[in-house]
């Protein structure tokens, strides 16, 4: 199974001048955990919810971001460019599903941009799409077992 058949196409992204607000609020409203940066349409960092929250800084955000309410939340004027990671790890979309979550197992990444070969941002992959198909994979197995087990043939 390549990278292709589970990636989101539809990616949110910032720019390295936005500010720290934008991401949160996608973060925030639609419910994604990885924020890519790009420079016209080129990757060149990520933001992931972590790096969100350890920018916000005090725990009184963390509550009024647990509870729900936002409108209490006080967002560090900061730029996307001061909270990203660089160097950031990318796979293709005719890369292996298993590579792209051995990578991100060995790198304990929740998430790869997908770019082409130009390095222009095409999707996204995350350890949730990997296990969503794990899921569904390894369910079949254990009805495929059961049967077996059961002596009953598959029909």
């Amino acid at each position: 199974m390549r990278v292709e058949e589970l990636m989101t196409s539809k990616v949110f992204t910032v720019e390295q001048h936005d500010l720290i607000d934008r991401v949160f609020f996608l973060i925030h409203y639609e419910k994604i955990r990885h924020v890519p940066v790009v420079e016209k349409g080129k990757v060149i960092g990520i933001v992931s919810d972590r790096d969100l929250y350890k920018a916000l800084g005090p725990k009184t955000n963390s509550s009024a971001i647990e509870s729900g309410t936002a409108s209490t939340l006080h967002v560090v004027p900061k730029k996307v460019q001061h909270i990203m990671h660089r160097g950031v790890l990318t796979v293709n979309r005719d890369t292996y599903a298993s590579e792209a979550a051995a990578i991100m197992a060995n790198n304990r990444v929740g998430a790869l941009p997908v770019v082409d070969k130009d390095n222009r941002l095409v999707g996204i992959i995350s350890s949730t799409d990997i296990l969503r198909v794990f899921s569904k994979v390894e369910k079949a197995s254990e009805k495929r077992e059961k049967r077996i087990v059961e002596g009953v043939s598959h029909s």
